[in-house]
């Protein structure tokens, strides 16, 4: 995948830039207020028992905070956190070093967890439920089993495809929190706080115009803050005005609603290689040489939020706001509730 400005994804260095913006505290985190509710009585009543937190499960499109909010809930609690991925746990005994090395209440991060392998996966299963470890000592006919007490801890899961987990790992999750994209106003928020932190002088309708092109997402509306900045200070007087922000991000190919070339140039296959759709997933991958779970994860969501594409039976298809935004006239039979097809000369 092409590096992208509005990618939700963080490079390396980005991941230790991006560590001193984040929130420590649940008071300082900004939007996702319904979750920020919710959790906050979870982690007080888990105090108040002097017990770990249940096992969270947070999913929803990248770049939203579902690490920080791991984060924070370890910091809430007064505890250390560990952090892996679902592809990083190849093995049951890379599971079971990783469970026997946890302290009391310490916080278990798992990231793509829906990747986790089936042996992987069902290893977990009693970890979570029963704080204990079942171990194969031996082969063959002298093969026993011992099971290992595990002190009491709390998984966070993570991911973008909640629907790909399996019913009884699901099940084990005590608290379930869906991430939304965010509003304008959040956005603006948490610029004003990054620019404080950063020390960039930046004016009200600069913020406006960097937030109303972030996608709704936070990640996004960071790494756009830094890249203006960078104009700011070369072609401006460092200051970022609304002005100032337009031309850079016009310069960067980030229009006034966030889609960047990328999404333009995969909105224009559908309509132009396909008369619109439908088109199935590895076609539209093959023609736009992006891998599939790339265009489900990345580009897909934030488009069907806006209504530029459906998903059908039969496959993607582009509604009738992708034409106006790229000022193309939509086909002019309508061959069901929003969706425009051309018609064949």
């Amino acid at each position: 995948m092409q590096e992208r400005l509005v990618s939700p994804h963080m490079s390396e260095e980005e991941q230790i830039i991006e560590g001193s913006l984040r929130p420590r505290r649940l008071a300082e985190y900004i939007g996702q207020e319904k979750i920020k509710a919710n959790l906050s009585i979870l982690l007080e009543a888990a105090c108040k028992r002097n017990e770990s937190v249940d096992h969270v499960l947070l999913y929803g499109p990248p770049g939203l905070g579902k690490t920080t909010l791991c984060n924070i809930i370890a910091a809430e609690m007064g505890v250390s956190m560990k952090t892996t991925s679902g592809p990083a746990i190849e093995h049951a005994g890379d599971l079971a070093s990783i469970l026997t090395s946890l302290q009391p209440g310490e916080v278990l991060f798992i990231d793509e967890i829906h990747r986790l392998a089936r042996a992987v996966e069902e290893r977990l299963y009693s970890a979570m439920e029963d704080f204990a470890l079942d171990v194969m000592i031996g082969k063959g006919p002298s093969a026993r089993a011992l099971r290992l007490t595990l002190p009491p801890f709390t998984v966070v899961g993570a991911t973008t495809r909640v629907g790909s987990l399996t019913a009884p790992l699901r099940d084990r999750f005590g608290a379930i929190y869906r991430m939304e994209y965010y509003h304008t106003d959040a956005l603006k928020e948490i610029l004003h706080r990054s620019a404080r932190i950063l020390r960039v002088p930046v004016e009200n309708d600069g913020v406006e115009e960097i937030a109303s092109r972030a996608r709704g997402t936070p990640r996004i509306v960071n790494r756009l803050l830094k890249r203006v900045r960078d104009y700011a200070q070369v072609r401006a007087s460092g200051v970022i005005t609304s002005e100032v922000a337009k031309l850079a991000l016009d310069a960067m190919e980030v229009d006034e609603i966030g889609l960047d070339q990328t999404d333009r140039n995969m909105l224009l296959t559908i309509i132009q290689k396909f008369n619109g759709g439908p088109v199935g997933l590895d076609t539209l991958a093959a023609s736009t040489s992006e891998d599939s779970e790339t265009i489900e994860d990345v580009y897909e969501p934030y488009l069907l939020q806006l209504g530029f594409i459906a998903r059908t039976p039969r496959g993607r298809v582009a509604m009738r706001a992708a034409y106006e935004h790229l000022k193309l006239v939509p086909p002019g039979e309508e061959s069901g509730p929003g969706l425009w097809t051309t018609t064949t000369p």
